[in-house]
């Protein structure tokens, strides 16, 4: 996901639960709180408005929802909740502190409808997953997804991997942490090597999420490398 799409993501949930908890907020507050033109407040709106969101304008006041409308619950399954913690990674690079705040804030108010399993999990993914922004750099790999899922759900995972010197293995491993820099890793305890290794995720060639489980590595992302490095 591109960084200025994430941004607009999180600022609609920032302005979908501002006019949610306030009884009226003007094109003009959103503006100054968000940090954009009220042009860009107003292509927001209407956004919400296609996706279904009764938000009623009232000339010269502001932006209210329908009377006695609320917004449902929402549900996420697994994998969305996991996009949304990578997205909160990304926005937690962004260097202005109150947009961050605001986002992180919208991101709590998410995790608060997660069932209990789920909120554990997306938890755990945020402890487990460091992002550093590497502009013009484009990274490729289409497992992340299938890769969080695994592990959160302490599952195995089989891959065909090719090294830097293009020779290819199978390799079952168990799923330990992802890391962004140039490219997407994954840090895993490969059980042919009998010890944790980085895996470049564009080098991953074919790739099953086994439904045999593994035992929980107890220890934080900060240990593995004071640990390890």
């Amino acid at each position: 996901m591109e960084y200025s799409e994430v941004n607009r993501l999180s600022r609609l949930t920032a302005i979908l639960i501002q006019i949610q908890t306030k009884r009226i907020v003007t094109a003009s507050a959103l503006s100054r709180k968000f940090q954009v033109s009220t042009r860009t407040i107003y292509r927001d709106i209407k956004a919400l408005e296609n996706a279904g969101v009764p938000i009623l304008t009232e000339e010269g006041k502001g932006y209210r929802l329908m009377e006695g409308y609320k917004i449902p619950p929402v549900m996420f399954t697994e994998k969305q909740a996991n996009a949304l913690i990578l997205a909160e990674q990304l926005v937690l690079k962004n260097k202005d502190a109150s947009f961050v705040k605001d986002y992180t804030e919208a991101i709590d108010k998410i995790k608060s409808i997660l069932g209990y399993t789920l909120k554990d999990k997306a938890n755990i993914l945020a402890g487990r997953t460091q992002y550093n922004e590497v502009l013009h750099q484009e990274r490729n790999s289409n497992n992340l997804s299938d890769i969080q899922f695994a592990l959160t759900n302490h599952q195995l995972v089989s891959i065909e991997y090719i090294n830097k010197d293009q020779f290819k293995t199978c390799r079952v491993i168990e799923p330990f942490a992802l890391l962004s820099s140039e490219n997407w890793y994954l840090i895993a305890r490969c059980r042919l090597r009998e010890a944790f290794r980085f895996f470049r995720l564009d080098r991953i060639q074919g790739i099953e999420v086994l439904t045999e489980t593994f035992t929980p590595h107890k220890m934080t992302l900060q240990e593995y490398f004071d640990k390890y490095h």
